[in-house]
C-alpha cells in the first residue's frame, strides 16, 4: 500500500471502507494513512445562478481530481445537521422535515447551516433551505471530510432518522462534537442489555425478552417466554425483517431465512402481548444541559399518541389518536412518569420518543428512541408547536424555560393520522399490517368528535369511508365473539351485511339479515365477483392466522384494485363505525388547521 496507489483508488471512488476490505486493515488506518500523505477530497461548487451573478446559495460535492477546493469560508458557527439519506420505507419524509426545521431555527438563531444529504428529492436538499449544502453520502468517512472542510462547531444525528444515529459513536471517537443527547446515551437506548439494566433502575416495566445469536438459542428464549414472541434483527430500520412467530417451525425459519445474527448484532426476543393497546409518547427536554439532570432542566410531553390497531402493527404503518381516547386517567399518568424519568436518566437535549403497550392495566415499555421520530411532524403540527425547531435550539444550548415551553399541551381538538400505502403499485401484494413497516406517507384528519376526525382521514388517505351499501364481513375464528357488535352496528346504520358461512352464521344466531355468498374455492358468486361488479361498499376482512390463506390475499387485494374500502383489524372497523355514524348524524365541516390553534406561539 503506497500513497500512489491509495491516491488512484481515491480517484477511481473506492471509499476507505472498500480499501479497508481489501487491503485487510481497518478503516480507521486507510483514513489516517491517506490523511498523513495529504490524500484530502476537494470540494466543488454547483453554481445554482448559473453564472449570470453571485450565488449565495451554491452546493458541494467532493472530488479526488487535485482541483482547487472550492469550500467557502466564513467566521459565524457553524452546525451540521445530517440528513437521512436516500427516502424508502421505514425512513422517510418525517426527518426530512425535523432537519429542514433545524435548519431555519438555527439561522434565525445566527448559525450558519451545514446540511449533508443525498437525496435530491427532498425539502432538505433545495439550494435555499441551508446555508451550505452537500450532496454526499451518509457515511462516516464522507461527514468527516466534510465537518473538517468547513471547520463545523457541532453537528447533529438526532434528526435524520437510524442512519445518522448509526454514525454518531464513531463521529465522536473522531473528535466530532455531536450536540444534542449524546452518543452513549443513544447506545443505552439501542443496547438491550444496556436497556434493560435501566428500566429495572427505574422500576418500568417490560415484555419478558431475551436475546439470541443462532436458532438454538432464539428456540431457548422462546420456550421460556411462551409463544406468540415478536423477533427482530437489532438496530432495524423500518421493522425490517421483524416478525411475530407463533410455534418453533416458525422460529426456525425465521432465524434460517430472515436474518444473519451475530453476537455484534443479535436477534431480540420479545414475549408479544397480543390486543395490547400501544401508545407512541414524543417528547422535549433539556435536562442533559444541567449538572444534575435528576433534578434540573424540564421534560415536556408534546403528544401522547393511542394507536388505533393493536399492538403489532408498526407505528409507521398504524393510524393514531391524539390525545388518547380510551386509556384511563390513572394510566396516561404513569405513562407521564416513566416518560420524565426516562428522559432524566437518558440526560436527554431535545428530543425523544418511547413506544408503551398498555395491556391488563400495566405499562410496558417497548422501545426508546433518543432522537426525532416519524410522528413528530404530526404532533407538532397537532398541537401547534413546532418541536423540531425548539429541539434543535435546545441542543445548542438555550433552556426550554427561555424558548417558553415548559408544560404539556392537550389540545381540544382530536387528531387522527392515517397511514398511506403503496400497494395498488404492487399487484398481488397482501395488504396485511405487520411489524414490519410498508406505509410510504401519513395523512391527518382533525375535528372536535374522534369519529369525525377518522373520517376525515380515511378521505384524505383516499379510502373514504361510504355511508350506506354492502359490507362484506369476513373475521378469523379467534374474532368471531366480536364481530356480532360489528354487525349490529353496521344493521343500524342501514348497511346490508353479506358473508360466507361462517360469519354469516353467527350474524343468522344473532337474529340479523344477512346474504349468503360462497368462498372463493365454493364456486361463484364470490367476494371477488362482488368487487369486480362494483357491489360491496366496504370490506371487512381480518386474517385467519399467521401464514394467510391464499383466497384471503385475492379478496384483499381486488378490493385495493376496485378502490373499495378495506379494513383488516377489529379496531379499525370500530373505528369505521364510529366515523360512519358521526359523518351521517353531523357531516363534517372544513377549517385551516390554524383555526384549531386558538393562540398559536412564536418562540424566540
Amino acid at each position: 500500500m503506497d500513497k500512489e496507489l491509495i491516491a488512484q483508488a481515491k480517484k477511481f471512488g473506492f471509499s476507505d471502507r472498500q480499501i479497508a476490505n481489501l487491503t485487510g486493515k481497518k478503516e480507521d488506518e486507510i483514513r489516517r494513512f491517506r490523511e498523513e500523505n495529504g490524500i484530502v477530497p476537494s470540494f466543488r461548487l454547483v453554481d445554482t445562478c448559473a453564472a449570470e451573478f453571485e450565488a449565495y446559495t451554491p452546493y458541494f460535492y467532493s472530488t479526488y481530481d487535485d482541483s482547487d477546493n472550492e469550500a467557502r469560508s466564513s467566521d459565524r458557527r457553524k452546525v451540521m445537521i445530517l440528513g437521512g439519506g436516500p427516502n424508502r420505507i421505514g425512513q422517510g419524509i418525517e426527518f426530512d422535515y425535523c432537519c429542514v426545521h433545524a435548519s431555519f431555527a438555527l439561522k434565525d438563531a445566527g448559525f450558519e447551516t451545514v446540511m449533508v444529504n443525498s437525496n435530491p428529492e427532498t425539502v432538505s436538499t433545495d439550494y435555499d433551505t441551508s446555508d451550505r449544502l452537500y450532496f454526499e453520502p451518509l457515511t462516516l468517512e464522507d461527514v468527516l471530510n466534510i465537518y473538517r472542510s468547513e471547520g463545523c462547531w457541532g453537528a447533529i444525528a438526532q434528526f435524520g432518522g437510524q442512519t445518522p444515529l448509526n454514525l454518531a459513536l464513531g463521529l465522536q471517537a473522531n473528535g466530532i462534537n455531536i450536540i444534542g443527547t449524546s452518543p452513549q446515551s443513544i447506545e443505552i437506548a439501542e443496547d438491550r442489555e444496556l436497556f434493560a439494566r435501566m428500566l429495572e433502575k427505574l422500576n418500568i416495566a417490560q415484555p419478558p425478552n431475551g436475546l439470541a445469536v443462532n436458532e438454538e438459542e432464539a428456540l431457548q428464549a422462546a420456550g421460556r417466554l411462551g409463544y406468540p414472541v415478536l423477533v427482530r434483527p437489532s438496530f432495524v430500520l423500518g421493522g425490517r425483517a421483524m416478525q411475530i412467530v407463533y410455534s418453533d417451525e416458525e422460529l426456525k425459519q425465521y432465524m434460517r431465512e430472515a436474518v444473519e445474527a451475530s453476537a455484534e448484532r443479535p436477534v431480540l426476543v420479545d414475549k408479544f402481548l397480543e390486543d395490547a393497546v400501544e401508545v407512541d409518547v414524543d417528547a422535549i427536554a433539556d435536562v442533559g444541559l444541567f449538572d444534575d439532570p435528576a433534578t434540573g432542566g424540564t421534560v415536556v410531553i408534546g403528544g401522547m399518541l393511542e394507536h388505533i390497531e393493536f399492538a403489532g402493527v408498526h407505528s409507521g404503518d398504524a393510524a393514531m389518536v391524539l390525545p388518547p381516547h380510551t386509556l384511563s386517567g390513572e394510566t396516561i399518568d404513569t405513562i407521564r412518569k416513566h416518560t420524565h424519568a426516562m428522559a432524566r436518566e437518558l440526560k436527554v437535549i431535545g428530543l425523544m420518543n418511547v413506544q408503551y403497550a398498555v395491556k391488563d392495566g400495566i405499562v410496558y415499555v417497548l422501545e426508546v428512541n433518543p432522537r426525532a421520530s416519524r410522528t413528530v411532524p404530526f404532533v407538532s403540527k397537532a398541537i401547534g408547536i413546532p418541536m423540531a425547531k425548539l429541539a434543535a435550539r435546545v441542543m445548542t444550548g438555550t433552556t426550554l424555560e427561555k424558548l417558553g415551553f415548559t408544560s404539556e399541551v392537550i389540545p381540544e381538538h382530536v387528531a387522527v393520522k392515517e397511514s398511506v400505502f403503496p400497494f395498488v403499485k404492487f399487484r398481488g401484494q397482501d395488504i396485511l399490517l405487520s411489524p414490519e413497516m410498508r406505509s410510504t406517507g401519513e395523512v391527518m384528519g382533525l375535528d372536535h368528535d374522534l369519529g369525525t376526525a377518522y373520517a376525515k382521514s380515511q378521505m384524505a388517505a383516499g379510502s373514504a369511508l361510504p355511508l350506506s351499501g354492502k359490507v362484506f364481513i369476513s373475521v378469523a375464528d379467534h374474532h368471531k365473539k366480536e364481530v356480532e357488535d360489528l354487525g349490529r352496528a353496521f344493521c343500524d346504520l342501514g348497511f346490508e351485511l353479506v358473508a360466507t358461512s361462517g360469519t354469516a352464521r353467527v350474524f343468522e344466531e344473532a337474529g340479523l339479515p344477512v346474504t349468503r355468498i360462497h368462498k372463493l374455492q365454493e364456486g361463484r358468486p364470490n367476494a371477488i365477483d362482488l368487487l369486480k361488479n362494483n357491489e360491496l361498499h366496504l370490506v371487512i376482512n381480518t386474517p385467519s392466522g399467521q401464514i394467510p390463506r391464499a383466497d384471503e390475499i385475492k379478496i384483499r387485494t381486488t378490493a385495493v384494485y376496485t378502490a373499495t374500502p378495506i379494513i383488516t383489524t377489529i379496531s379499525s372497523a370500530k373505528a369505521a363505525i364510529d366515523g360512519i355514524r358521526a359523518i351521517r348524524d353531523s357531516g363534517y365541516t372544513v377549517k385551516a388547521i390554524q383555526d384549531y390553534h386558538p393562540t398559536l406561539r412564536t418562540f424566540p
